[in-house]
């Protein structure tokens, strides 16, 4: 990637980027490694496990809803059984065991997937996996939306088991705590999120000491640990089947945050988290809930508050807000996490970023998205005003976001990991047919409101697939702009040069750039040294120092300069530049001027290379991304900005 994949603009503080996650190395050294892996085990359950932690809330009372409140015996055990054989499947097998090896350097998501197995381009065989992978991070941007919404709407409903007095004020509540929640993002969460962790040990706690409670009452449910149960129960539900699947798979939304989170806390305190103690809280948490439908046969209200008894009811409302407020805030900050990686791969035009903690590099707040979001967020809460309301709109984008992942999956185990045909088919054959599964049985829900995220996040793919065929659309213009360097020795020779150094950012490595060209061209003169910069993002988490830069010389007092970065880099430009050794060559960069390129984008008079609709969205991007010295961390007063009309 070159320049045009804007990166992070914040302040270049906290750890060294470079480095393999420092903080947990100095947590090893402190008390060793078993310390440092619980440590991080704990804070990955306030970051990681909060959408799935805070599933049991909204997910049994969807499943009751889709069987029409009334449950016999069997039919409460098969939507166990299907719940359990999904939470094993799905995470325990498909996310910790296979998704995650598929860890670029370290760093997870769907991005850095795509980077791994080298689909990453428009362009060639992978480009369809590559369209793919770009609408899965689109789709997450879509259920982002919903996840605060229905989380802190289930935990609010709460207090309808013990009285309908506060049912009137759920919605406004929900719509403060979450307007609140998204304004306090400026501040960043490094304080409070120390909390997390041991607030969410509580709420397992909490939810699987009810979970026992409810199996004491029925102890037979514990039959639905066999899986043929819950098939014979999809075989024999008929038109009731996919309705009650598309519940069913409420209790995973929170699956992909597993794999994006991994390069933070790293895939061992991930799993240790997951198998000690998320996975046996949410198994007796569902089992006792199923308990108590058959207990009772009828179940009213929400089942998992139901569970608790009548004084234990409010103090279990207020904890299931504050985990939900948790939840919402993992899938904000995941939001900014993958914006940035966009961004510095080259899918997104430059947004304004900035670093909130000192200490932790993950710590990111990005205006535009977490505006947007809350918009979206409490438009949706009024509009939807409850949580059941909200069901049929949530699910149907994870849903293609984990099959998309499946299908890069496999490329991984063919691409990267070169596993044979024999063995990586029935591996990713057996995800894929549980997530078609799940896929197909969320369609249902596209007029109940499932077409909402999914519009969300058709509308970013079309953005980032804008973005990306512009800047290329760019690059091919100014390419022909530019001169070969025989020609531009003989342009110099009769052009007065001047004392000083001149840095110019170019999207061109080789030959004249044309930024340079049109230097010449207005000003009559040239800077004694000229260095032409291009950054490139790579396809990769961190770049080692020793292969930071790299630097020709062109031509007399022309040097060509690359400089790369990770893809979760925070890029400085000048740090970089002042650490380029250019031999016998003085390159005094402290008076040195930087000049970069402010360009209008118009249509080409003749065989325009985009579509006048994408055209249009590619100018308002590119007229609006963030200025050169936010980008780079230039400083402001040695940037001249030269405007240009590039046509596409």
């Amino acid at each position: 990637m070159s320049a045009d994949a804007v990166p992070d603009t914040g302040p270049k503080t906290g750890p060294d980027p470079s480095s393999d996650r420092g903080s947990e190395s100095s947590e090893e050294r402190r008390g060793g490694p078993r310390r440092g892996l619980m440590l991080s085990a704990l804070a990955a359950l306030g970051v990681v496990f909060g959408d799935l932690g805070t599933s049991p809330l909204y997910t049994f009372q969807t499943v009751v809803s889709s069987g029409g409140g009334h449950f016999t015996p069997a039919v409460a055990l098969g939507a166990l059984s299907l719940i359990v054989w999904t939470l094993i499947v799905t995470v325990s097998v498909k996310y910790c065991l296979f998704v995650m090896r598929a860890d670029n350097r370290g760093e997870g998501g769907i991005l850095a997937l795509m980077s791994l197995v080298g689909a990453d381009a428009l362009k060639g065989r992978l480009a369809l996996f590559t369209a793919m992978g770009l609408l899965g991070a689109g789709l997450i941007y879509g259920d982002g939306v919903l996840t605060p919404a229905i989380s802190v709407l289930s935990a609010l409903e709460g207090v309808n088991v013990v009285t309908d007095a506060l049912k009137p004020f759920i919605m406004p509540l929900a719509v403060a705590i979450l307007a609140l929640l998204f304004a306090a993002q400026r501040f960043g969460t490094a304080k409070i999120g120390a909390a997390f962790g041991p607030i969410m040990v509580v709420w397992f706690g909490v939810i699987a000491v009810l979970g026992l409670r409810g199996v004491f009452m029925a102890p037979q449910v514990v039959a639905a640990l066999n899986p043929l149960v819950g098939l014979s129960y999809l075989l024999h539900s008929g038109s009731a089947g996919p309705l009650v699947l598309g519940g069913v798979f409420l209790c995973i939304t929170g699956g992909e945050a597993l794999y994006a989170d991994m390069g933070h806390f790293g895939a061992g305190p991930i799993r240790l988290s997951w198998y000690g103690l998320v996975l046996p809280a949410l198994l007796i948490s569902y089992a006792g809930q199923t308990a108590l439908m058959v207990h009772k046969g009828v179940v009213n209200g929400n089942p998992f508050f139901e569970l608790a008894p009548g004084w234990a009811v409010y103090p279990l409302v207020a904890l299931s807000t504050v985990a939900t407020i948790i939840a919402s805030q993992a899938i904000i900050t995941g939001s900014f996490s993958m914006t940035r990686q966009a961004m510095q791969l080259g899918w997104m035009p430059g947004l304004h970023i900035r670093q909130t903690s000192d200490q932790v590099y993950g710590q990111i707040y990005v205006p535009l998205v977490n505006w947007l979001m809350m918009i979206g967020t409490l438009a949706i809460t009024v509009i939807f005003r409850t949580s059941d309301h909200l069901a049929g709109a949530y699910g149907s984008a994870v849903s293609c976001t984990m099959l998309i992942t499946t299908c890069l999956l496999f490329l991984a185990m063919t691409r990267t990991w070169k596993w044979p045909l024999w063995s990586a088919i029935p591996a990713a054959g057996l995800f894929l047919v549980v997530d078609a599964a799940f896929f197909g049985a969320n369609l249902f829900k596209i007029l109940d409101g499932g077409w909402l995220p999914l519009t969300l996040g058709a509308a970013i793919f079309a953005v980032m697939m804008s973005w990306r065929a512009g800047i290329d659309a760019v690059r091919a213009s100014q390419a022909r702009r530019g001169a070969d360097l025989e020609a531009f020795r003989e342009t110099l020779r009769g052009v007065p040069r001047t004392p000083g150094v001149g840095v110019f950012l170019s999207r061109q490595s080789e030959g004249a750039p044309a930024a340079v060209l049109d230097h010449i061209h207005f000003a009559g003169s040239l800077h004694a040294q000229v260095l032409a910069v291009t950054v490139e993002f790579q396809p990769r988490p961190r770049v080692p120092e020793r292969e930071r830069s790299s630097w020709e010389a062109a031509c007399e007092g022309l040097f060509h300069v690359t400089v790369r970065f990770g893809f979760i880099e925070v890029p400085d430009l000048q740090a970089a530049l002042r650490r380029i050794n250019l031999a016998s060559h003085q390159i005094d960069l402290d008076h040195a001027v930087y000049f970069a390129n402010r360009d209008l984008v118009t249509r080409a008079a003749a065989r325009p290379r985009m579509a006048d609709w994408q055209r249009m969205i590619f100018a308002f991007l590119f007229r609006n991304g963030v200025r050169a010295f936010e980008r780079f961390n230039l400083p402001p007063a040695k940037v001249v900005e030269v405007s240009r009309e590039i046509e596409v």
